[in-house]
């Protein structure tokens, strides 16, 4: 099936999406500090980089993109029709990263949370986040 954009629209439309304070991570930081929650943003000294890092509660954040990093049974992580192969090199790469990154943070003593992008929809930011705080605190 082709794609319903030119190469030129597609690419335009790719290159626009950013890597960090993406919406959904922006979310998750002011809820924390509206909770009194004090972090860094990506430190390139951790493993991955991790979005949020919380020092005091020796917990880092990975907010992740459905697409980006294959969220299994997501309606949001489709296969996409063309260029099949590459996408899935490329998505399949980063669910790889991910898996190493976080467990070098583990064995740094790091506790490691992950909020899939599809928590943060309407129905579900709440308790997410709420929950979120909760799991922060009882590293303390």
């Amino acid at each position: 099936m082709a794609d319903v954009h030119s190469k030129e629209t597609r690419s335009y439309n790719m290159s626009r999406i950013k890597g960090k304070d993406t919406k959904p991570e922006i979310l998750v930081r002011k809820y924390l500090f509206s909770q009194g929650f004090r972090f860094r943003l990506h430190d390139k000294n951790l493993p991955g980089k991790p979005d949020i890092i919380l020092k005091k509660y020796k917990t880092v954040i990975f907010v992740h993109g459905c697409f980006w990093h294959k969220h299994e049974g997501c309606r949001y992580f489709v296969v996409l029709k063309t260029r099949t192969e590459w996408w899935l090199n490329k998505i399949n790469g980063n669910v790889e990263n991910d898996i190493k990154k976080r467990e070098q943070l583990m064995d740094s003593g790091w506790k490691v949370i992950v909020v899939w992008e599809c928590e943060l929809k309407k129905d579900k930011q709440e308790t997410t986040l709420q929950n979120l705080a909760t799991e922060i605190k009882q590293n303390l």
